[in-house]
């Protein structure tokens, strides 16, 4: 690839807008994050990416969570365009919170058996907190007709 290692590129891109949350979602202020991670998991039809995010302050920090597989979703998108422009970037969903004012989240795990599985989903905690998200960027068949 001329731009560098699509992968990589998407996983520094989601800690970096982690990072970044306050200045992308107004009313949403800074944090300090002490944990940012961004895994990308290779599927037959594209990746699972899954996003963890840690904060010592009293807080939910799932929008970080949330933000960071999004914008790994879009930087493999832009990366991979060239290849192929009909991928698709779906179901970014939380996963799983603790700690933070609302407490505890947890995504039904029933729910989620009976529905289709989900390709991006968020964890978030405020006590020692840990957001996970997770996303997924979905090839596309190209048809020739």
């Amino acid at each position: 690839m001329k731009k560098g290692d699509p992968l990589q590129t998407a996983r520094l891109a989601g800690m970096l807008a982690a990072k970044r949350t306050a200045d992308l979602i107004p009313l949403c202020h800074p944090l300090p994050l002490s944990l940012v991670e961004v895994l990308m998991e290779a599927r037959p039809r594209g990746y699972v990416i899954r996003s963890r995010v840690r904060t010592t302050g009293r807080t939910g920090v799932e929008m970080e969570a949330l933000v960071a597989v999004a914008t790994a979703a879009l930087t493999l998108y832009d990366m991979l365009k060239a290849i192929d422009r009909a991928m698709v970037i779906e179901s970014i969903a939380l996963h799983e919170k603790t700690g933070g004012k609302s407490g505890d989240f947890r995504r039904d795990v029933e729910a989620r058996a009976s529905a289709r599985e989900p390709k991006v989903e968020a964890r978030a905690s405020a006590r020692e907190p840990k957001v996970e998200a997770r996303g997924s960027a979905r090839e596309r068949k190209k048809t020739r007709g």
